[in-house]
C-alpha cells in the first residue's frame, strides 16, 4: 500500500491547522503539525532559560526533544511561537527534525503534514500540496481573538507587528522559507468560514486520492467553527 500526502504549508494564523485536522479526519489519515516541533524545540529552550537565537542551545533542544510532550498547553502561548520562529531558523534543528517527519508522512496508508516548507523540502513529493494563507490583517484578528478567549490582555497592534516580523523571519530564512511550492494550489482564506475552506480542498483532493493507488479510510468530518481557523 503506498502513502498518500498531503501538504499543507502557509504562514500564521492562516487556517492551516484547522484545515489540516479536518481533512485528516475525513481522509482517515494521520496528522500531525509540524509547527508544534519547533514550538516544542523553542519551549525547552526558554525553560532552560537560553537563546532561542542560538543555534547550540536549540540543536541540543532539538535533538533530545520528547514526541509525548507535544500535547503540553504550553505550546500555544505566544512566547513559544515567537521562539519557534526562532529555533526554525537554524538548520541543524530542521535537520534534526526531518527525518522524524518524513518517516511519520510516509507511513501508509498517508498522512496530513501541516507547516512551513512540508510541499518544498519535507515532502516535496506530496501528492496533494496546498498553499493556505490570508491577509496579516485578517491573521492578526484571529490571533488576537484566541488570546482574548483565553483570557489574555490583547493588544492587536503588537499582534499584528508580531505577525509580519514572523512572515519576514519565516520568508527570509536560507534554510527552508516559507514559500509556495510550484505544484501547491494557493488557498486565501481571508473572506472565508472554515467550512467553505474545507469543502474547496476536499474538492481539489479527492480527484487526486482516486487516482493515487492509496485506499485510507474516508469519513465525514465535524463541521468546524466560523471563520478561517487559526493555524
Amino acid at each position: 500500500m503506498s502513502a498518500f500526502i498531503i501538504a499543507i504549508d502557509g504562514p500564521a494564523a492562516s487556517g492551516k491547522g484547522t484545515l489540516a485536522r479536518r481533512l485528516a479526519a475525513h481522509f482517515g489519515l494521520a496528522h500531525i503539525d509540524t509547527g508544534s516541533l519547533y514550538r516544542a524545540v523553542g519551549r525547552d529552550v526558554l525553560k532552560a532559560a537560553l537563546d532561542p537565537a542560538d543555534p547550540v542551545a536549540a540543536e541540543q533542544a532539538a535533538a533530545s526533544l520528547d514526541p509525548a510532550s507535544l500535547d503540553d498547553p504550553r505550546l500555544r502561548a505566544e512566547d513559544v511561537g515567537r521562539a519557534a520562529s526562532q529555533v526554525a531558523a537554524h538548520p541543524g534543528v530542521r535537520a534534526a527534525l526531518l527525518a522524524f517527519q518524513r518517516r511519520f508522512a510516509t507511513t501508509p496508508p498517508g498522512a496530513v503534514l501541516d507547516g512551513r516548507d512540508i510541499g518544498t523540502v519535507i515532502c516535496p513529493e506530496a501528492q496533494a500540496k496546498l498553499f493556505v494563507t490570508a491577509s496579516p490583517e485578517v491573521r492578526a484578528i484571529r490571533r488576537a481573538t484566541e488570546l482574548s478567549a483565553r483570557g489574555e490582555k490583547v493588544d492587536y497592534a503588537a499582534v499584528l507587528e508580531d505577525i509580519r516580523v514572523r512572515d519576514e523571519r519565516d520568508s527570509g530564512r536560507s534554510t527552508a522559507p516559507l514559500r509556495q511550492a510550484d505544484d501547491a494550489v494557493l488557498v486565501d482564506t481571508s473572506n472565508l468560514t472554515a467550512d467553505a475552506v474545507f469543502d474547496l480542498a476536499v474538492g481539489l483532493i479527492g480527484g487526486r486520492l482516486s487516482g493515487s493507488g492509496a485506499t485510507p479510510t474516508r469519513r465525514s468530518a465535524p463541521p468546524s467553527p466560523q471563520g478561517g481557523g487559526r493555524e
